[in-house]
């Protein structure tokens, strides 16, 4: 008897999807480049195609825009920390949780990063939005959304309603202000390892507790 099933079809399938992620990273890798090289403004999508000779139409089959491409990377890194923060302990503080998950992140991001673009891109690439007034001010608006969407999630983890109860908005604040100026801080350093940021970042939340609760004066 002959089996007539599809027995390629699995295979076709995942060759398929290697080679639109392969398509849309090199896009990226490109983009990136270019934005890095002649600056945000001046680059156009013509330019992008034209580097991974592709069309226009799959540029944007992959991106909404050239804003999209920008901060496909922070979306990435911002992922897998939500990830982490969702898989944390129940029994963990919402502080303990969120340094634990950010942590985690760290430790698990470099692998995902480098199947991308190199990681030297991505700290380059963060210069970029800091530099670029147009960029800083989306990053801006998408930091206080992800603001709003861990509050949330601390909310939740806690059994709070985050609109009666100040205290999640408040501990979220707090660490995303660290996050940002360690983001900063890194990208103007010259050891560009997610290592480096890794510890930067330990360093700086564990921190906060005494920064806000103790006082900074010496013996007189």
């Amino acid at each position: 008897m002959i089996d007539e099933r599809p027995a390629t079809a699995a295979p076709v399938t995942g060759l398929r999807e290697r080679k639109k992620r392969r398509t849309r990273n090199a896009l990226l890798r490109a983009a990136l480049l270019l934005f890095l090289s002649q600056g945000y403004e001046r680059t156009t999508v013509d330019e992008i195609t034209h580097a991974v000779n592709v069309s226009q139409r799959t540029f944007f089959r992959y991106f909404a825009n050239k804003e999209e491409v920008v901060f496909a990377l922070q979306e990435l890194v911002e992922s897998r920390f939500v990830a982490e923060l969702h898989a944390r302990p129940a029994a963990e503080g919402p502080f303990e949780a969120m340094r634990g998950a950010a942590l985690a992140a760290w430790d698990t991001v470099e692998v995902a990063l480098s199947e991308v673009v190199p990681v030297d891109l991505y700290m380059r690439s963060y210069r970029l939005i800091e530099s670029t007034p147009a960029l800083l001010a989306v990053h801006l608006r998408r930091s206080t959304e992800l603001e709003e969407r861990i509050s949330r999630l601390i909310g939740a983890r806690e059994g709070l309603d985050v609109d009666a109860d100040p205290r999640p908005r408040v501990a979220v604040a707090a660490f995303c202000g660290v996050m940002r100026v360690t983001g900063r801080l890194w990208g103007q350093g010259e050891d560009t390892s997610v290592e480096s940021i890794r510890r930067l970042t330990e360093v700086y939340l564990d921190r906060i507790g005494p920064a806000l609760t103790s006082s900074w004066r010496g013996p007189a």
